[in-house]
């Protein structure tokens, strides 16, 4: 049964539908990896495990029947605890919602179940998924598999850290400012942050937002491309969804990248990085060369995309606390929250106006770059996996980092100009924790992105390193 819990959402996708295994089967071979790893990973913190049961019965008896069959149907996953799931709990990491149970779906959740994935119980995020470390009041600390001393990041940590441990062959997330890449690049699996629209969101207070964006993990891209086809294409609720077919993502992800020139760039002109990232991903780097590609070292002008970063989150903050601190307390939220609410409070409408000018050019001086370059490579995050009792890094090789978002720029850079980006596993520093790399494409490219990862992927295989001591 063991074997089961390290095949690809994509093999066992197959096996089941071809009948060589039954999904109660492959489920059980999951609840037994969950029963023995996750008491100490404090990966899953809602668990439902004769819930799943009755599912995937219910999955069996109907591919019995001879019924059409999901694209997914009979996979185990557990949901993103910001992620609101019927009749299941959804906490979001905070105490104020510590017994909140939604009456109906999130529409990523309502396509999944339609694909036929199994639910067997929620994955833990920071509150409110504020911050890339992946601890709460409700249910403490998410610890990472290759190192139990340190984080697996955020928000999405919990979902990493199921899928790189055997507890789940395939997991969905949310990204703002990394939540998506972050987890994936310190726990060696994918984590892909689709254009804005091709994910659409529903219910949102705001619907035409673009900071926030769903979208899939796996321990493949292709895991990461099969739950695309399931969650991506349009939804009339969504005003920004894209109309683009999900089925786009069915297509073959080989491709030839002869001459196609690629940029890289350690530290974008100007963040701070760890040494040991930079040498990580520089050793694999001679791989796009053997691939065909022309690579240069270069970087767009990412100037203003710091403030431009902090000034739209702040806003966002205090659109989505304000009421919340009214009716609960402000001091039921944590005090990076707080700060964060009152960085909006202070924002005028002229603060905000000239910030989207700015970010308006930004996306133009990016979109000119990518022009004479297809892809841009960096670092996905700028920092191992970090102590797990450290809120989150306070210095990066000597420069201080002021605020508990500022160590994560490298991807909240990439949110601010819309573009599709994925974290692909890219190796290990010399203690053995994991790094990623970040691969962003021109706008909507969120295919290109993926053939480009995979074509990494299948030339290095970082994801067959399993975490130590793993069953």
């Amino acid at each position: 049964m063991s074997d089961l819990v390290w095949k690809t959402a994509v093999e066992l996708a197959a096996l089941i539908k071809r009948g060589e295994v039954s999904a109660t089967e492959v489920l059980r071979a999951h609840l037994e990896q969950i029963d023995a790893l996750n008491p100490e990973l404090n990966a899953i913190v809602t668990y439902l495990p004769e819930m799943a049961l009755e599912l995937a019965r219910e999955a069996d008896e109907k591919q019995a029947r001879g019924e059409e069959l999901g694209l997914m149907h009979g996979l185990p996953i557990a949901h993103k605890d910001a992620n609101e799931t019927k009749g299941i709990r959804t906490t979001m990491g905070s105490p104020v919602y510590r017994d909140y149970v939604p009456e109906s779906d999130d529409l990523i959740i309502e396509r999944l179940k339609a694909a036929g994935c199994i639910t067997l119980g929620k994955t833990n995020v920071p509150e409110f998924g504020a911050g890339s470390h992946t601890f709460n009041r409700v249910f403490g600390a998410t610890r990472n598999p290759y190192d139990l001393s340190r984080t697996c990041g955020g928000s999405s940590g919990g979902a990493a850290v199921a899928l790189a441990a055997g507890m789940i062959p395939i997991a969905d997330g949310s990204d703002l400012g990394g939540s998506l890449r972050n987890p994936a690049s310190f726990c060696n699996v994918v984590g892909f942050r689709p254009s804005p629209g091709r994910v659409p969101q529903y219910p949102a207070a705001m619907a035409w937002a673009r900071l926030s964006v769903d979208g899939p993990m796996g321990r493949t891209v292709q895991d990461a491309a099969l739950m695309l086809q399931a969650i991506a294409g349009h939804d009339s609720r969504a005003p920004i969804s894209l109309e683009a077919p999900p089925s786009l993502f069915a297509a073959d992800l080989e491709r030839d990248f002869n001459e196609v020139k690629i940029a890289y760039s350690p530290d974008l002109g100007e963040l701070p990085v760890d040494p040991q990232v930079t040498e990580t991903i520089e050793k694999q780097l001679p791989v796009f060369s053997d691939l065909g590609c022309r690579l240069e070292e270069a970087a767009p002008d990412f100037r203003d995309a710091y403030d431009i970063f902090q000034t739209l989150r702040a806003w966002s903050f205090e659109l989505n606390f304000a009421e919340r601190f009214a009716e609960f307390g402000e001091e039921q939220f944590k005090e990076t929250i707080r700060w964060n609410v009152a960085q909006g409070v202070r924002l005028t409408g002229a603060d905000i106006s000239r910030t989207e000018v700015k970010r308006t050019e930004l996306f133009h001086r990016v979109r000119e770059f990518l022009d004479t370059y297809e892809f841009l490579l960096l670092p996905t995050a700028q920092v191992p996996p970090f102590l797990l009792e450290w809120e989150y890094p306070t210095q990066i090789n000597g420069v201080a980092m002021e605020t508990y978002i500022d160590w994560m720029m490298s991807c909240a850079y990439i949110t601010v100009t819309e573009l599709p980006a994925i974290s692909v596993p890219c190796g290990f520093t010399d203690d053995g924790l994991p790094v990623g790399l970040q691969i962003v494409g021109r706008p909507r490219s969120d295919f290109a992105v993926l053939q480009l990862a995979y074509a990494f992927q299948e030339a290095t295989r970082f994801y067959q390193q399993k975490p130590p001591n793993q069953t």
